[in-house]
C-alpha cells in the first residue's frame, strides 16, 4: 500500500491486485463493434479529474503531468460529497497525478482504498500536447485525423473499453476516475455521440441498455445522492 498526495486513502497499485474477483458478463454488440470494443453491460460510475491550469487555459494535456489547481481540489471535494451514499465499493484511477489525486480525495471521503489501472491514462496527443484546443482536436475525436505521435481514437476506444471491463470485474458498484478523452471513447462504445465534453469533477452514472440493442444512459449527480438523467446524446 502507498499514500497518494498525503491523503489517508490507500492506493492498491497493479502489483497488489492479483486476480480480479467477480464474474465477467459477456456483452452483446449493441454498437456493431467487434466484441473487444464492447463494454460489458454493467452499470458504473465515472468521474473526470478536477480542473488543472491546462484545463482552465483550454490547453491539451494528453499524458503531460499537470496537478490539480485550487478549483480542481475543490471540485474533487464536492464530487466526493456528492458520492456519499452511492454505495461505491471499488475505486479505480488513471495513474496520472490529476486523476490519482482526485481519486485519493474521493476515496478518503468514502473510507475506501483506490486502485490504479495504467490503461486508464489519457490519450497521448503527440504534437498536440501543450497546444491550445482547436479544430485539430475535434478531427482527432471524430476519428478523422491523428496528430503525429498521437494515439488514434480507435485505439483509445479499444484500450479504454478493455480497462473499464477489467474494472467491472471487481466488486461493484465501481467508480472509475479518468480523463475527458477516455470518456469520449467510452461514449462512442456506449452508442452515444463521442465528442462531447464532460466537465471536470462531474460524477456520472452510466447505465447499460436493458435489451443490449440500444444506447447507454448517463445520469449526472445534481446534488448528493440524487442522479438526474442526462438529455439523450449529451454529457
Amino acid at each position: 500500500m502507498t499514500i497518494i498526495n498525503g491523503s489517508s486513502a490507500r492506493c492498491r497499485c497493479p502489483e497488489d491486485l492479483g486476480s480480479l474477483p467477480g464474474d465477467r458478463t459477456e456483452a452483446g454488440s449493441a454498437t456493431g463493434a467487434p466484441p473487444e470494443d464492447d463494454l460489458n453491460p454493467v452499470a458504473f460510475w465515472f468521474l473526470r479529474h478536477g480542473e488543472t491550469d491546462f484545463n482552465a487555459r483550454r490547453v491539451a494535456q494528453g499524458n503531460v503531468e499537470v496537478p490539480l489547481n485550487a478549483l480542481g481540489e475543490a471540485q474533487a471535494l464536492k464530487a466526493a460529497d456528492a458520492l456519499v451514499g452511492a454505495g461505491i465499493r471499488t475505486i479505480v484511477s488513471s495513474p496520472l497525478q490529476r486523476a490519482a489525486r482526485t481519486a485519493a480525495v474521493v476515496a478518503d471521503r468514502l473510507g475506501l482504498a483506490f486502485e490504479i489501472d495504467p490503461e486508464l491514462h489519457e490519450a497521448s496527443l503527440g504534437v498536440g500536447e501543450g497546444q491550445p484546443m482547436g479544430p485539430w482536436f475535434d478531427r482527432w475525436a471524430e476519428g478523422l485525423e491523428t496528430p503525429p505521435g498521437a494515439e488514434p481514437f480507435g485505439a483509445l476506444r479499444r484500450r479504454a473499453v478493455g480497462a473499464v471491463n477489467r474494472c467491472l470485474a471487481l466488486t461493484g458498484p465501481v467508480l472509475i476516475v479518468s480523463h475527458g478523452g477516455v470518456f469520449r471513447a467510452l461514449r462512442q462504445a456506449m452508442g452515444l455521440t463521442a465528442n462531447v465534453r464532460l466537465p471536470n469533477g462531474q460524477p456520472v452514472l452510466a447505465l447499460p441498455p436493458a435489451d443490449r440493442t440500444g444506447s447507454w444512459t448517463l445520469s449526472f449527480v445534481a446534488e448528493a445522492g440524487a442522479p438526474r438523467p442526462a438529455p439523450r446524446g449529451s454529457a
